[in-house]
């Protein structure tokens, strides 16, 4: 192990190298080097034309020169294969502008090829991404029209005359990833990192890739100080150190001071945590959260589904199931917008390959995941609307493997303004894009195949709630104070089935004060 400057850094990387890049949107980025590697690329026009890999990759939901954003130059990168783009909003850009090929795979796939990478392997087989826009019968995972014009990443093979998706591996010339502290001998603790993310996968990768790895750590402890239990990385797998501090200017991005709560050094009293205010986002939530049960073990999705937790925890119930989020976190409350994907007091922190292992095997009761577009089938879209590109993250691994789905979203979008009070839901402006259309954009949720398998799939908005059925969806419950044909069947690009017991939703989730609800 050797420890050398953020600039030294940058320059071991080449023209046309696949670089792997850690981090998981607020968390877990390399930030030294990725700026560095930009103002080289300003500076000197190289290194050009480079692969990016990542999964949910890192950003500050902002333009801002941090995370991948600075790989959004014109030229420095040439093609991207990376699960989540939303988090850092520059690069998604530049992929909606068909600035480079991009493809989008599954975030548990993702990880999975990371290693097989590692491990010599010719990729991953799976049913994850069947009948979803990452089947080549549908868009081959492609994200822009850039890339179909390379080669695919994915094709159907059978096994045993079932389908089977076969991801393709690749080899990774450069890793580089962030740890909390590095021995002399080039041992790495994530101690202080609230998510493990796929560290550990991508050095493997890279080395067993005959590539390199560059770790950025906070400090260099003598060797033995750090706990053999501590260290996740070992020595052999390390080429480069990074000494570089936390950069507190950058907010809660990147997590730049150490919070015992978030790794599992300290619980926090939950009363601490302030309920949201009340609004749109908060009666979703509100609803969705009625659709648990008691000792469930529940993925609470990116957006809207963040805020699940916050209206358990409110109503004194956050403590009578179990939430996961796919970053490897089991247990306590899930924190939302950049920081998305850590945890208040969780339960255990695993590696995400790990917990996709189980969530690909059925270990979670329920999920709730974000709505965007929904069509006449059922199918749901969240990775791509016209040139903004999102990708699936761990969207997809979850609704083809979880029992019981809900979707919550508000019905419209883009200048939607209710009134809420306690006779229900007024609607003041409607929404000027209706997302309940005839055809999605993009299928991410598969209603083929939902109802293939049997999953209990339902739509939550702020005025309705529908069910999945094998004819299409059906409207179940309408909010007290709106009218069906005006506010729910006019903004639809399609009529539903209309259930013959079509109920008003519970006025108390319309009320501000807590509702004193107790799981089933």
């Amino acid at each position: 192990m050797k420890i050398i400057s953020a600039v030294e850094a940058a320059k071991l990387i080449k023209t046309n190298d696949t670089i792997a890049i850690s981090g998981s949107g607020g968390s877990g980025s390399p930030e030294a080097t990725l700026k560095a590697l930009v103002n080289r690329f300003r500076k000197n026009k190289c290194p050009k034309n480079l692969t990016v890999a990542a999964g949910i990759i890192p950003g500050n939901l902002t333009d801002d020169d941090v995370g991948l954003n600075c790989l959004a130059e014109p030229g420095l990168t040439g093609k991207a294969i990376c699960a989540h783009y939303g988090k850092a909003k520059k690069f998604g850009e530049a992929v909606g502008e068909n600035q480079f090929p991009a493809f989008g795979i599954p975030l548990g796939v993702y990880t999975h090829l990371l290693r097989a990478i590692a491990g010599k392997k010719p990729g991953v087989i799976t049913h994850v991404g069947l009948n979803t826009f990452v089947d080549p019968r549908i868009e081959s995972a492609r994200l822009n029209q850039k890339a179909e014009e390379v080669e695919p990443i994915v094709e159907v093979i059978d096994i045993g005359g079932e389908e089977k998706l076969f991801y393709k591996s690749f080899p990774i010339n450069v890793s580089i990833i962030k740890a909390t502290y590095a021995d002399k001998k080039g041992n790495l603790s994530l101690e202080w990192e609230p998510i493990i993310g796929e560290q550990f996968q991508l050095a493997a990768a890279a080395h067993n890739s005959g590539g390199i790895v560059i770790a950025e750590v906070e400090k260099v402890v003598e060797y033995g100080e750090l706990k053999a239990k501590d260290v996740l990385i070992p020595e052999r797998l390390v080429d480069y150190v990074i000494v570089t501090p936390p950069d507190k200017s950058l907010g809660e991005y990147n997590i730049p001071k150490h919070i015992p709560g978030l790794v599992g050094k300290k619980r926090i009293e939950l009363s601490e945590i302030k309920p949201i205010e009340m609004s749109i986002r908060k009666i979703c939530a509100r609803r969705a959260m009625m659709e648990l049960n008691k000792g469930v073990l529940v993925n609470l999705g990116v957006g809207m589904p963040e805020l699940v937790a916050n209206v358990l925890n409110e109503e004194g119930g956050i403590e009578d199931m179990t939430t996961s989020v796919e970053t490897g976190i089991t247990g306590g409350v899930a924190q939302s917008g950049v920081t998305f994907g850590i945890a208040y007091n969780p339960d255990s922190i695993i590696p995400d390959s790990d917990m996709f292992d189980l969530y690909d095997g059925g270990m979670l009761d329920c999920a709730v995941l974000g709505l965007a577009e929904v069509d006449r089938e059922g199918n749901v879209n969240v990775s791509k609307f016209g040139k903004r590109v999102f990708g699936p993250g761990g969207f997809i691994n979850i609704t083809q493997n979880t029992p019981k789905i809900v979707f919550i979203g508000t019905f419209t979008s883009s200048g939607l303004d209710v009134q809420v009070n306690s006779k229900g839901l007024k609607i003041k402006n409607e929404g000027k894009v209706k997302k309940f259309v005839d055809r999605v954009q993009q299928i991410s949720f598969s209603a083929k195949n939902a109802i293939k398998n049997k999953q209990d799939i339902t739509y939550v908005t702020e005025r309705a709630v529908f069910k999945l059925t094998a004819k299409g969806i059906e409207l179940v419950e309408i909010a007290p104070n709106v009218d069906l044909k005006k506010d729910i069947l006019a903004n639809m690009e399609f009529k539903p089935r209309i259930s013959k017991n079509l109920k008003i939703m519970d006025k108390k989730i319309f009320i501000p004060k807590k509702m004193g609800y107790k799981l089933k």
